[in-house]
């Protein structure tokens, strides 16, 4: 709990920040931003450990498929990477290059995921037959 309140002190310190940078020098605003941005993303990192080790202890308790899990991890890392890099391509004005990237990490996640929907078919007919 009290992590998030240091990520938000973060992101209002970087955000002030960039307000009084883009007063007087606008063309570095930008660069605070993403310093900013990248400071809470590595503290979002840090803290990623932490999910790690219950996932660690999910796949040891249980008869989960490790290559699956590892799989649906990698999806949802795609997927948080690819929207914190197009927020920001957005917050620096270039929308246009954010939903390429949008469709991109969307491409990925499904190519990502094809083993997962190639299991689910197998086991299907599996049932059918």
């Amino acid at each position: 709990m009290v992590e998030i309140f240091k990520i938000i002190g973060l992101a209002l310190a970087t955000t002030i920040a960039v307000i009084i940078v883009k007063q007087t020098k606008p063309e570095l605003a930008i660069f605070v931003g993403v310093a900013g941005s990248i400071l809470i993303f590595i503290y979002i990192i840090n803290l990623l450990e932490q999910v790690f080790d219950v996932f660690n202890y999910i796949l040891e308790s249980t008869n989960i498929n490790g290559e699956m899990f590892a799989i649906l991890l990698k999806i949802v890392g795609v997927g948080y990477i690819t929207e914190f890099s197009a927020n920001l391509c957005i917050d620096s004005g270039n929308s246009a290059i954010a939903s390429k990237l949008q469709l991109a990490g969307k491409l990925v996640i499904f190519v990502l995921a094809i083993p997962i929907i190639t299991t689910l078919i197998d086991m299907i007919v599996g049932l059918l037959k």
